[in-house]
């Protein structure tokens, strides 16, 4: 089981690094079909706590790199916090079958999305003041509560839907996106962790193992990201397909 759990966390930070996300979106399929975590919601709640973990750390790499967009990146927070907490206690209601099956779809729709060509011109210079805030606001907050339902009703920190979320309400660059998604992801994960650690549903010794791999995970990814920056998009689509494998093999056995 250690040595499931830390090779798991080496996957999901070795994604996080190559691609900006896509860790979350792992760490429970990785929990309960690896590791072999018998119940869906303490999977669900362990992962969390480290997939918040590990994107607190990947965020000061960001914030120094100068890519986060503070301002949208908390109001879009604050509102996915709002959400977080409602869905994690949707989550914790419903069956633990049930919601791996519903997981694995929200995984074959991620995955499909990736496969999209992004069509909107970036705009790199976008900033939340006063006067774009009447333009900005009514995009950002209701696309971030819906982001963060959908994170804590599924356990997951929510990077694959959060980007995509911030380039649609802002049309911030990829880059951008990527870094300031992790203010986000940070406060989603904390906030689903803490609504199922109130409920004794985080396993800390498996979350602490994971974190370890993760670190390791952060490093190569970081590496191999930059030696392949140049074949982005061929990542992100490999990464897409495995996402939509993974969660098809979730949903037929939840099935």
């Amino acid at each position: 089981m250690i040595a499931a759990a830390v090779a798991s966390g080496v996957l999901i930070g070795l994604v996080l690094g190559l691609v900006g996300g896509g860790g979350s979106i792992l760490a429970v399929p990785l929990l309960v079909h690896v590791v072999g975590v018998a119940s869906a919601h303490q999977a669900i709640g362990t992962g969390a706590v480290a997939v918040a973990l590990n994107a607190l750390a990947s965020l000061i790499v960001h914030a120094r790199g100068g890519t986060v967009k503070w301002r949208c990146g908390l109001v879009f927070a604050g509102a996915g916090v709002a959400g977080a907490l409602i869905g994690a206690g949707m989550g914790k209601a419903m069956d633990g079958e049930r919601l791996l099956a519903l997981f694995g779809l929200l995984m074959i729709g991620v995955g499909a999305s990736m496969f999209r060509k992004r069509r909107s011109a970036p705009a790199p210079d976008v900033r939340l003041s006063r006067e774009t805030a009447g333009a900005l606001l009514p995009r950002l907050v209701p696309i971030g509560f819906g982001v963060g339902l959908l994170a804590g009703f599924f356990g997951i920190g929510g990077g694959f839907l959060i980007v995509p979320g911030l380039m649609l309400a802002t049309a911030m660059p990829m880059g951008n996106a990527v870094g300031t998604s992790l203010v986000a992801v940070s406060a989603l994960g904390l906030s689903t962790a803490g609504s199922y650690a109130v409920s004794g549903l985080v396993d800390w010794r498996l979350a602490g193992l994971l974190l370890a791999g993760g670190a390791i995970g952060a490093w190569l990814g970081a590496r191999a990201g930059r030696l392949l920056a140049g074949r982005k998009r061929v990542l992100e689509h490999g990464f897409a397909a495995a996402v939509i494998g993974v969660g098809g093999y979730v949903t037929a056995q939840a099935l």
